[in-house]
């Protein structure tokens, strides 16, 4: 390959590094509720707006339940968990929505808004259960992991268009089969352990939120034991998801869980 040609395809690449340079170093810088310093891609004040307009639209499009037992225990279980979230917490417009429905699934949107299905109420079984997961999922928030990883989609997506770019004098073919390569590469190898590292944050953070709203922690272990079965065993390999196994979860929480219950008895005392 001559000179002329590297040059082609290096400059693109170069300017794509400007690019996450820029992008990167631009981004507001935190040190967020575990302690770890990080760059988001959205102010908090945006984080709040996009919440609120997501959230908006899955009750638009849901069933949502506005009393009964299931109604009942999501709040009571919600208004402890914000009030133990502290001061990363303190701004968050919290609010919490039940949908029916047969998901086993709950989830926070940036800025504090949670949304609960109907079909983890049974196994969450009770208070502590359905605080481990709403928990986990408000820990999210407060963590802004969703701005954290808008912002390495952008850079990984600025990077794979310079490639792109670089490698335009290829045939086709070869282009795609050279960019499939380099994508799976970004996907399984930067990606994904970044989504499994926010899930075992948020784990971390959302176990010390219940046990400081008073919930047991070692209920956590058993939630997500259930949450495993619920699954049926056909979970991906953990290389291919974008969440640890559950045994690794189930570990790692079990290494977390002195200090978990230490908050707990201090939670009991006051």
């Amino acid at each position: 390959m001559n000179r002329r040609r590297l040059l082609i395809r290096a400059i693109p690449i170069a300017i794509a590094l400007l690019v996450v340079w820029l992008q990167f170093f631009s981004a507001e810088k935190i040190t967020n509720e575990a302690g770890r310093v990080t760059r988001v891609a959205l102010s908090s004040e945006q984080e709040v707006a996009l919440g609120i307009q997501s959230y908006q639209q899955v009750l638009s499009e849901s069933r949502v339940v506005r009393d009964g037992p299931a109604y009942t225990m999501v709040k009571r279980v919600a208004d402890r968990l914000a009030a133990a979230t502290g001061e990363s917490g303190s701004k968050f417009p919290w609010e919490v929505s039940v949908v029916e429905s047969s998901q086993v699934n709950a989830f926070c949107l940036p800025g504090g808004k949670i949304v609960v299905y109907t079909g983890i109420i049974p196994v969450a079984k009770n208070d502590a259960g359905l605080a481990t997961v709403m928990g986990h999922e408000m820990a999210h928030a407060t963590l802004r992991h969703g701005s954290e990883r808008l912002l390495k989609q952008k850079t990984t997506n600025a990077l794979l268009t310079g490639v792109s770019f670089s490698l335009g004098d290829m045939e086709p073919e070869q282009q795609r089969a050279v960019m499939g390569a380099i994508g799976a590469g970004a996907q399984y190898g930067f990606l994904l352990p970044f989504s499994r590292d926010h899930e075992s944050e948020a784990d971390a953070v959302g176990l010390a939120y219940m046990a400081r709203a008073g919930y047991d922690p070692r209920e956590a272990v058993g939630f997500w034991e259930r949450m495993g079965e619920a699954g049926g065993g056909g979970a991906p390999p953990e290389f291919m998801s974008t969440h640890p196994a559950s045994n690794t979860r189930i570990s790692q929480l079990k290494e977390l869980m002195p200090d978990a219950v230490q908050l707990y008895e201090k939670s009991r005392v006051k």
